[in-house]
């Protein structure tokens, strides 16, 4: 019998998220099959809206084909008809399933950044013309991924997407608006201290319509400002490759030094796509109380409660601009000190402001 939650979250998604309206045009994009339930309910809900949805698939495996079997202009391809969507789409919803993280082993890094790069084109589309949402889609293979039990991993899953979204937002307001007082963020911990400047920038508390499940409270920092250096306990993970270890080093802004455990030719040459992929975009801490395993996919893992999080390349304000948005989580649940210009506001996990 089919899961009833696929068809509670496929509602909430169409008349929360998305909102859509009579006569609005959504484009779904299915990624692996798994998200076929989740494709359905949100196909359902957007008909019973008045939409036009229209339905689009690729999957990991389908990417191989491209690296694998394709000439250099195949492997840094923009596809037009995806490219179009976004012209079309008044909406746009990705339900992103788990896939094989080593599907494209065999593949050179150097391949892998040309793809992303050609991606990013399709994103910044997708943030400048659409209303959007992302939809990590768990599946046994994510369960498999995050070392638990499939009942534990969708249980998670559903359970940090039907949280009371707006008086969630309502909470977390009250700590943006302490955050706006501010000027400096400094971050100390595990081989970590890092500082930069958000004054007068905006903080997005959690509202569920972008990434979902959704739960983070974001900023873009001044990206001149950054100096010092992080260090990432959970594993990064960007294009199929997983990074361990990874630790950035920043003076006034210039990304200076990259140390990782693993694919750190891969990742240099991500943050060198362009002029902006080496500059942290977003900062944010994660707020969602039922995000407590890390699944080694970055839509989940970022929200996790305890935890921060930064982007490199493209920042949400469009001050500058990137071909891609990398997120990076940082494990804060112990041994870690978050400061608001010189006073103390976050420690070990928890939000120090009343």
């Amino acid at each position: 019998m089919p899961d009833k939650r696929w068809d509670r979250l496929g509602e909430s998604l169409v008349n929360y998220s998305l909102e859509i309206k009579p006569g609005q045009k959504l484009m779904i994009a299915m990624y692996e099959v798994e998200t076929y339930p989740l494709a359905l309910a949100v196909y359902k809900h957007c008909i019973k809206a008045g939409g036009f949805p229209q339905i689009q698939f690729m999957s990991e495996a389908l990417k191989h084909q491209v690296l694998k079997y394709g000439n250099e202009e195949q492997k840094s391809w923009v596809p037009e008809i995806e490219a179009y969507g976004m012209e079309w789409a008044d909406c746009y919803i990705a339900l992103r399933g788990a896939f094989n993280l080593n599907e494209c082993y065999d593949i050179p890094n150097a391949d892998i950044a040309k793809y992303q790069k050609a991606m990013g084109i399709i994103s910044s589309l997708r943030w400048q013309k659409t209303r959007w949402a992302l939809v990590r889609v768990p599946n046994e293979r994510f369960a498999q991924q995050a070392g638990v039990d499939y009942e534990k991993i969708m249980d998670m899953f559903f359970d940090a997407c039907f949280i009371d979204w707006p008086k969630k937002y309502e909470e977390e307001m009250k700590i943006a608006k302490v955050l706006e007082k501010g000027e400096w963020i400094r971050i100390t911990g595990n081989k970590t201290d890092l500082k930069f400047c958000v004054k007068g920038n905006e903080w997005h508390p959690s509202k569920n319509t972008g990434n979902i499940p959704d739960g983070e409270i974001e900023v873009s920092p001044y990206a001149d400002t950054v100096d010092g250096t992080i260090f990432f306990e959970f594993p990064a993970t960007l294009g199929g490759r997983v990074i361990h270890n990874l630790q950035l080093t920043f003076e006034t802004g210039k990304l200076v030094k990259v140390e990782a455990d693993d694919n750190l030719d891969y990742v240099k040459t991500v943050l060198a796509t362009d002029e902006g992929a080496s500059k942290i975009g977003e900062f944010a801490f994660g707020t969602n109380p039922f995000i407590d395993v890390c699944t080694t996919d970055i839509l989940i893992d970022e929200k996790m409660g305890g935890t921060i999080h930064i982007a490199m390349g493209r920042p949400y304000d469009r001050k500058y601009t990137s071909a891609i948005h990398w997120d990076i989580i940082k494990d804060t649940r112990t041994n870690s000190k978050i400061y608001l210009d010189d006073k103390l506001i976050f420690e070990n996990g928890k939000f120090l402001i009343p």
